[in-house]
């Protein structure tokens, strides 16, 4: 568990030092419209809330695919995932896509300050995969 807790969290460029295959058993997904590389566990996307980002990025993309998995939400939205994923895949596991953004949008009302949590948003309409 330590081992992708610490893949996930390095954070990757798009330099010739980054490695161009993940982990064994980790999946590189591509976030936002900066496309931030996120390592993951590839169990992870057998997850409701993974269904329902893959579903949302069927309809802004198609089903052409070359390269990463590319998934069209905001970058702190995502790290929100992964982060409850990790602390708890037990009880975050089960969540759906709507699950998450209903969570992140109660934390954002108990918060004082709105702004940074943005839930889904599709971004990257016209990009190429």
């Amino acid at each position: 568990m330590m081992r992708w807790r610490a893949i996930s969290h390095r954070r990757h460029h798009h330099h010739a030092s980054s490695p161009r295959r993940a982990p064994s058993g980790f999946v590189f997904v591509y976030v936002g419209q900066e496309r931030k590389r996120f390592v993951i566990p590839a169990r992870f996307l057998n997850l409701p809330v993974f269904a329902g980002l893959l579903k949302e990025t069927e309809e802004v993309f198609g089903l052409r695919c070359s390269g990463g998995l590319l998934l069209p939400c905001e970058v702190a939205f995502f790290s929100n995932i992964v982060k409850h994923l990790e602390k708890d895949e037990h009880k975050y596991g089960k969540l759906s896509l709507e699950d998450f953004v209903n969570m992140v949008s109660d934390l954002a009302s108990d918060s004082c300050c709105k702004e940074g949590i943005v839930a889904f948003t599709p971004l990257l309409q016209k990009a190429r995969v």
